[in-house]
């Protein structure tokens, strides 16, 4: 790729319809050559995330989108009705483990927005109060957290305003106050862990806290913190430029934990690529200067998820078994040809994931809609269901290393997440007691169908798409339907119970996910038919499950209302640019709609193994195919469009959407909105229910006035 000129200093003029007067925004042309495919940006000034002039646009456009959305009427009964579905739900649960014959676990009160760290007594029944994150600063919130083998430490990670870049404080239980250690920066997502002796902590640690910095997800390294001293002086265990031999990219994360019994450390060099490179070594090895890591997996074995206890290696893979399948091996002497199949792949679903109790391995069989729950006796294998109802069964251990004790979830599209409490050698699983909370939902499945399909889509394959709608609707093409859908890494968009959407259910409209190509719904052969050369199927799937619903009548073009989240960018991003007719309003939340220019973000090498690399001349063009902004061409009639971001965003850059919406600002030929949404209290995502739902009450009621909802028409001048 060569940057071929950059026409500086020329500024066009922002051709705006005459009913919106978008902010200004300047076009400085930089022409990029892909391997003999010329593209313009003229928006690449807006990359420079720290420049006044790209603050201040941004700004001026989330404070124009304001001036539009503020006049929809009965936007504040949208925010208001999802607080009170939130309320219905009672108290909500977070992260739960079990020490020591205690609960401890993240909680959020139904009448407050963030969640707060309580444990209880299960001899008394007594709860307390542990952490409120707010004492350390308004928008703190609680990440993870993990406890000490005696319940006398517990390692909090928290973060601010919705962003992933974390720091990790310890509790004391007996005094309730932090220690003095400051650990950090953390990734969100990233797992922590005492040592045996519960003296030290290891973690994996960021290059920089620096948002805007391009190196903020790259030499990550493995460390260890003993507690009580300066953080400056923590171990590294592993790392790219410490440990050569490991052959560690520099995108690559240092993910460490220790296996249950304490015999080995487990480093796994991840990414979005699940199949990783995974090293152990012995757990007596972290008093030497210097840890010797032995290799047991490479990304071709097509390993991604493991399970070591004592010699024993339990492996759940997808080598010449699409729809997984789970083996066993010696750790000291891993055969993979000759393991040991201990649960083979399904014909029809697929195992989604594995975990463990001390004495049982736990497995999901799923078909991308509903969930079964399956356990394995760790010294027999011999394997049994475990008698949950139907629906999404997902589950977790309390304390794996020291009990068979689990908590399961249940949910269905209109079935709230009930929990229940396991333990293979006590008989039934039973509605918890404690981390359950009194409901008062009206039973949704009498007010709504629910409805499971497959359709053909534009190469005859048939793709899931599952279908909501109240009951005894007219099928007269007069409803407004939302679809969304993602398709990406191999995530399935399984049922699950929302609030929010909920809302939409009241208003009429028909909810549909279209469970595309790209996702994991069909097993690894489905996530490999929607990723780099693949990936427009993940779009035409989409397309045709919405052309499915207008057919059928479900609604029609001028009625619907398509969504992509996140990676989802590039299908609604696509879907949109590809077929603009088909859709009255797209959504584009915090998406990857600019993949020509991800890799140059801190997240974008990360993401090669999913959609390529701009510097491979065939990728490139998988990834010209797969940019919807340089897609967008002028005079195109565009449906309106809400483009969300969050300003603490360091997954998708916020110069990404940012650009997009820039793009169509200036080439809609519709005369429809386009609106840039910018949240300056949101990253990709935030645990702060009031930021969600003023988020969603603000983009739904714009949907809604969009498809001509009759309750969201502003007042004519």
């Amino acid at each position: 790729m060569k940057n071929l000129f950059l026409l500086a200093g020329l500024f066009l003029s922002q051709i705006i319809s005459a009913q919106y007067s978008y902010p200004t925004t300047p076009e400085k042309a930089v022409v990029d050559d892909y391997f003999g495919t010329k593209i313009t940006d003229n928006f690449r000034w807006m990359e420079d995330l720290k420049s006044p002039e790209v603050q201040s646009w941004f700004k001026n456009q989330s404070d124009y989108s304001h001036t539009i959305i503020d006049k929809i009427p009965h936007r504040e009964d949208l925010f208001n009705r999802m607080k009170e579905v939130q309320k219905m739900n009672g108290d909500s649960f977070g992260v739960i483990m079990e020490r020591q014959n205690v609960y401890f676990y993240t909680k959020t009160k139904k009448s407050e927005n963030l969640s707060k760290l309580y444990s209880r007594d299960l001899s008394t029944g007594k709860e307390t109060l542990l952490f409120d994150p707010e004492t350390l600063g308004k928008n703190t919130q609680i990440t993870n957290f993990n406890v000490d083998s005696k319940a006398k430490k517990i390692a909090i990670l928290l973060s601010k305003s919705g962003g992933e870049i974390c720091d990790l404080r310890i509790l004391d239980l007996t005094t309730k106050k932090l220690l003095n250690d400051e650990i950090g920066p953390i990734w969100s997502e990233f797992a922590f862990d005492f040592t045996q002796d519960d003296q030290a902590i290891i973690y994996t640690k960021m290059s920089t806290a620096d948002p805007n910095s391009n190196m903020l997800l790259k030499d990550m390294k493995a460390m260890m913190h003993v507690i009580g001293t300066d953080s400056k002086t923590d171990k590294i265990l592993a790392s790219r430029e410490e440990y050569p031999e490991l052959n560690a990219l520099t995108e690559q994360f240092a993910d460490i934990s220790f296996t249950d019994d304490y015999k080995h450390i487990i480093l796994r060099l991840s990414s979005v690529k699940s199949e990783t490179p995974i090293f152990v070594a012995p757990y007596s090895e972290l008093k030497n200067k210097k840890i010797k890591w032995k290799q047991i997996i490479k990304p071709s074995d097509e390993i991604t998820s493991l399970y070591i206890t004592g010699d024993q290696l339990f492996l759940l893979t997808h080598k010449d078994a699409p729809n997984y399948k789970i083996i066993l091996t010696s750790l000291s002497k891993p055969d993979f040809k000759t393991a040991k199949v201990v649960v083979p792949e399904s014909k029809d679903n697929v195992i989604v994931s594995i975990h463990n109790s001390k004495n049982y391995l736990y497995y999901s069989l799923g078909n991308g809609i509903t969930r079964d729950k399956y356990q394995v006796n760790l010294a027999t294998l011999s394997t049994k269901k475990v008698d949950l109802p139907t629906g999404v069964n997902t589950s977790l251990s309390l304390n794996q290393r020291e009990n068979d004790n689990i908590f399961c979830g249940n949910m269905n599209w209109l079935t709230p997440l009930t929990t229940y409490e396991y333990n293979p050698e006590k008989g039934a699983p039973v509605k918890s007691k404690y981390l359950n909370s009194e409901t008062n939902y009206p039973d949704y499945n009498t007010l709504y169908t629910v409805k499971e399909i497959e359709i053909k889509s534009h190469d005859g394959v048939m793709v899931p798409l599952s279908i909501i709608y109240p009951k005894n609707m007219k099928m007269d093409g007069n409803n407004p339907a939302y679809i969304t859908g993602y398709g990406g890494y191999g995530f399935s968009y399984e049922p699950r119970f929302s609030a929010r959407l909920s809302v939409l259910l009241e208003q009429g409209v028909v909810l549909a996910i279209a469970h595309v190509r790209g996702g994991g719904e069909k097993g690894e052969n489905w996530h490999k038919a929607g990723m780099k050369a693949t990936k427009p199927n993940t779009w035409k799937d989409f397309i045709a499950c919405s052309e499915y619903l207008i057919d059928q009548k479900y609604t029609s073009p001028s009625k619907l209302i398509g969504n992509g989240v996140s990676a989802g960018g590039i299908l609604i991003g696509r879907a949109i640019t590809e077929r603009p007719d088909l859709y009255a309003v797209a959504i584009a939340e915090v998406g990857m709609t600019n993949t020509l220019r991800s890799e140059t973000t801190a997240n974008g090498p990360n993401q090669i193994p999913e959609i390529g690399s701009i510097q491979n001349a065939e990728d490139a063009k998988n990834l010209l195919e797969m940019d919807a902004q340089s897609k967008v061409k002028k005079g195109v009639k565009y449906p309106a469009v809400i483009i969300r971001t969050g300003m603490n965003d360091s997954r998708i850059v916020p110069w990404e959407p940012g650009k997009f919406a820039a793009a169509l600002q200036k080439d809609s030929g519709s005369g429809k909105p386009v609106l840039l949404y910018v949240n300056y209290e949101n990253g990709h995502f935030t645990s702060d229910m009031d930021v969600v739902f003023n988020e969603y009450a603000d983009i739904y009621s714009f949907a809604l006035w969009q498809v001509g909802h009759p309750k969201f028409q502003p007042l004519k001048n």
